[in-house]
């Protein structure tokens, strides 16, 4: 950085001028509160041209059809597009010059990422993550890609058989080595499925911030659950996928998402403004992915609403995928890591882990069922955090990936995994963490019962989803055509916040380049010990306080009208059990 002029930018003298009627300041405070604006109006300059690039890039993205975000090259290997029920699916493979992809020493890896309203690429978005930690410990790897629409009617049976037939095109590939499945999120009910479903061709499968018991939850903690409750069950996404054409945007998704907590959004954007130098390729990198939304069909969201979300139909062994085939947890035999985090206020561990004592109720049935399930927990990280984290994937990751070959010659029960540091000196592996297992009695899983009112939103949902799939959403659809929806596509909020901000929809940014330009060449950030930026932020870190109080006091009304409108016991409640 070269030190700036003060002929490049005005300051407040020259913007002022001397006027001898203003009361004189000290030189201290006169130099600092001139170094504050002066700073002040370049950080500004700098975050607008932040917002108008995180723009930009997203256009350009759309423009290039939303390839994968991978930080890594690859070939397609299969394209469900192709097959006799085509989906939006594709298996890839990860190419990578600094690694011998030809070896077969170690089994495949295949990273499924989630449909959960953004493309795909988290689990590959960078060096430390999961793909690459894959191919630095030797691995063949392959990803589990997806295009921004859906095709026509693809339904979630059509899609699970399509990765049937991934794995099945990877063990043709690998013979004698069954692949290990890694789940991301929403990802991770489908691994469970494909384990269930495959029985014999995948190895091990590691379930990453996945939830599986949908009805589990801390109250005030995990609001998310409550959601159904208030929009009155799987009708209100049937009748915005009609509205769209048949498809379902994932905005609404990710929208959700930022609804949780608001004081992350405002905690994002002060970061980004307070260290503008430092965070503005950081904050473009994760926008490229985070601004990027993808479809799902009609067919895929209700199905995915009425029997997870709402339903909770997985851990009870209820879930149809299609006539003849119904999903049976019990069925899997491949080992299973599950990986969760108390901070992770999406998926919290009861989500991830509450499932285990509904399908083995005790640790003998476990053992009985010749099953081997590790789990391991992080204190502190959040959702978002499990997948791209650095710190999580040279750690947690790189643990659960080296520590696959003892797990699997694990006598069948529970285990927790335990980390702990050392000195790769000290170790042949030349690993920075020794890793144990400690037997866990599945009795030891003592999570809230789920309350039962969530019982009766399931069959108010289904009430309501059948009378208006009887009468309304045959007239929603005859009203609704491609036209109608790509204009709310590009009218939803999610994504004007976004691209207004590019000069293609505000021409008068044009010149916000250059300007932003011709300060970054002469910037000298300000000093830490600034008394004036000290204050600013004092009074960002007051408001993120007062957003966080707000939305504290969001959760805990919605908790409360929530009983209200569904407490209500039933003669069905009556000796229930969870």
């Amino acid at each position: 950085m070269h030190a700036a002029t003060n002929s490049q930018l005005a300051t407040p003298k020259d913007l002022l001028g001397d006027d001898p009627t203003r009361p004189a300041r000290s030189p201290e405070g006169g130099d600092a509160l001139q170094a504050y604006a002066r700073d002040l109006l370049e950080r500004s300059i700098l975050f607008w041209d932040t917002l108008r690039q995180r723009a930009d890039n997203l256009i350009e993205h759309e423009r290039q059809g939303s390839p994968p975000l991978l930080d890594f090259r690859f070939e397609t290997i299969v394209d469900a597009r192709q097959f006799v029920r085509p989906v939006n699916y594709v298996l890839l493979r990860i190419l990578d010059e600094n690694v011998d992809t030809g070896s077969e020493a170690k089994p495949p890896v295949v990273v499924l990422d989630p449909r959960a309203g953004h493309g795909p690429g988290i689990g590959g978005f960078k060096q430390d993550s999961e793909v690459g930690i894959a191919l630095a410990e030797g691995h063949p790897v392959y990803f589990v890609s997806f295009f921004p629409q859906p095709c026509r009617g693809q339904t979630l049976a059509d899609v699970l058989h399509a990765l049937r037939r991934f794995v099945e095109a990877v063990s043709t590939r690998h013979p004698g080595q069954p692949p290990i499945l890694y789940g991301n999120c929403q990802a991770g009910w489908a691994v469970t499925l494909l384990s269930a479903d495959c029985s014999g061709l995948v190895g091990p499968a590691v379930l990453n911030g996945s939830p599986l018991s949908y009805w589990s939850g801390e109250a005030g903690v995990n609001p998310i659950r409550l959601a159904a409750g208030f929009n009155g069950g799987a009708w209100l996404a049937h009748l915005v996928a009609d509205l769209s054409d048949g498809r379902f945007d994932g905005a609404w998704l990710a929208q959700n998402f930022e609804s949780l907590k608001p004081e992350a959004q405002w905690e994002k954007y002060v970061q980004l403004f307070t260290h503008i130098d430092r965070e503005r390729e950081r904050f473009l990198e994760f926008e490229r992915w985070w601004g990027s939304f993808f479809f799902l069909s009609r067919e895929e969201i209700l199905a995915i609403v009425e029997n997870l979300f709402i339903g909770n139909q997985l851990e009870g062994g209820r879930f149809r995928i299609c006539e003849h085939c119904v999903a049976d947890l019990r069925r899997i035999r491949n080992p299973l890591v599950v990986f969760a985090s108390y901070g992770d206020n999406i998926t919290p561990p009861h989500q991830a882990l509450g499932w285990i004592p509904i399908v083995y109720p005790t640790t003998g049935d476990l053992i009985e069922a010749g099953q081997r399930i590790v789990y391991l927990t992080n204190p502190h990280v959040g959702h978002l955090g499990i997948f791209v984290s650095g710190k999580v994937a040279q750690r947690e990751h790189r643990a659960i990936l080296a520590s696959l070959p003892e797990i699997e010659g694990l006598a069948p029960g529970l285990y927790e995994m335990k980390i702990e540091d050392r000195d790769p000196s000290d170790s042949p592996s030349n690993l920075p963490f020794a890793v144990r297992f400690e037997s866990r009695k599945v009795e030891d899983l003592k999570f809230p019962r789920p309350d039962p009112a969530f019982a009766r939103i399931a069959d108010f949902s289904a009430m309501s989803e059948s009378i208006y799939g009887a009468f309304f959403s045959p007239l929603v659809r005859a009203s609704s055509n491609p036209f109608l929806a790509e204009t709310a596509k590009w009218l939803h909020p999610m994504r004007m916040s976004r691209y207004v901000f590019s000069a293609s929809f505000s021409p008068w940014l044009y010149g916000l380049p250059s300007l932003a330009k011709a300060i970054r060449d002469d910037r000298s950030p300000l000093s830490d010990d600034n008394p004036y930026l000290k204050s600013e932020r004092t009074l960002f870190g007051l408001v993120t306080t007062l957003i966080q109080t707000a939305r504290s006091n969001r959760d805990a009304s919605l908790e409360r009208m929530f009983q209200v409108l569904y407490g209500i016991p039933t003669s069905r409640d009556t000796g229930s059990s969870p």
